[in-house]
């Protein structure tokens, strides 16, 4: 009976065990986990130096930020640290190609201007009276309209594309038929430049062909023209006597070249020589002058050589050497003839004896 009596305790004691265990497990029955939990109680043993429990966070929901983005909040496993990340902004469509503005075609770039010193128009000075846009009908009035020079031609084209892309008359025809002819043959830099001015205005009404715009004038940018004096030919040893001929190459002019050889100047050495300059040969936006070398003095000495025309200016330092000049026989002076007497010759068989 003593045992069967210890036996019913130790058995009340189990059971009594295990009602505790599970009551602490599932508290009031909803965290049980075929009911899937998602907000119960857990109770977890704490360090082995504390009875106390902890209770582990509500999962929170995602919050619905005022800019209509989701923002959720991320507890990391250290107390007292939360963090908020934002889902990154979805990116607008690029707007399609017919959407965007058209844009407007680059135009001539500067000459610079020729100082057109006698008001005629010559294919460089109309050059820049087309690089103002709103004047192309009055630089087209004074080119003339039969010319057969190239650069004439291409002006011409220029002038009639610019009122073409602007909706203001001109002929894309025209342009077209005379920018396929004049391949090849613009020979000067504002040739060069208003050739290219030309194919971008018929490049952009091949792609836009009932399309106008509104050029505009460039504004600073690199000149068409570089105007320098490429070199001095001295004849080989880059030193010239006073008196000698030399020839002063210029590249880059971007003014007509008989204004030049009117109304022109040069100098060597700081020393203006007489007459406007005089040439030897012409080619597209290169021309050679003739100069005569001045008496300097203090030989030999190295000199500079300027090329003025109103404004413009072309210098080239130390362009070559004035040699001393050559030693000439004074007349009377020694020449293996007494001074005052000179051979008789067969005569002085003939001439009286004293």
């Amino acid at each position: 009976m003593g045992v069967s009596l210890g036996m019913r305790v130790s058995g009340l004691l189990v059971a009594g065990a295990v009602a505790v265990a599970l009551a602490a497990f599932t508290g009031d029955g909803s965290g049980t986990p075929d009911r899937g939990g998602g907000g119960g109680t857990i109770v977890t043993a704490g360090p082995s130096d504390s009875a106390h429990s902890r209770t582990a966070p509500k999962s929170p929901a995602p919050r619905q930020s005022p800019d209509g983005e989701a923002r959720v909040t991320v507890r990391p496993s250290g107390p007292g640290h939360t963090r908020t990340t934002t889902p990154p902004p979805s990116t607008s469509p690029t707007p399609s190609s017919g959407n965007r503005p058209l844009v407007s075609p680059s135009w001539l770039p500067p000459g610079p201007a020729s100082p057109d010193a006698d008001s005629t128009p010559d294919p460089s000075s109309v050059y820049d009276r087309l690089r103002a846009p709103g004047q192309c009908r009055a630089a087209l009035d004074v080119i003339p309209p039969t010319s057969t020079d190239p650069e004439w031609r291409l002006l011409r084209a220029l002038a009639t594309a610019c009122l073409a892309v602007q909706g203001r008359g001109g002929s894309w025809d025209t342009a077209a038929k005379e920018y396929a002819d004049l391949a090849g043959k613009a020979d000067t830099c504002k040739d060069r430049a208003a050739y290219a001015v030309l194919g971008g205005l018929l490049d952009f009404h091949r792609r836009q062909p009932g399309a106008t715009v509104r050029l505009k004038a460039s504004s600073g940018g690199t000149p068409a023209c570089a105007y320098r004096i490429a070199g001095v030919d001295t004849g080989g040893d880059g030193g010239a006597q006073p008196g000698d001929t030399v020839a002063i190459e210029l590249r880059g002019t971007y003014f007509d070249h008989a204004e030049l050889l009117r109304f022109g100047s040069v100098f060597i050495g700081g020393q203006q020589l007489a007459g406007p300059p005089v040439l030897r040969s012409e080619r597209g936006d290169t021309l050679v002058l003739s100069a005569v070398v001045p008496s300097l003095g203090g030989y030999p000495r190295s000199v500079d050589v300027v090329v003025r025309y109103g404004s413009t200016e072309a210098r080239l330092k130390d362009a070559f050497t004035v040699l001393a000049p050559a030693v000439v026989p004074s007349p009377g002076g020694p020449s293996g003839t007494p001074q005052g007497m000179f051979p008789l010759g067969p005569l002085a068989a003939h001439l009286p004896r004293p």
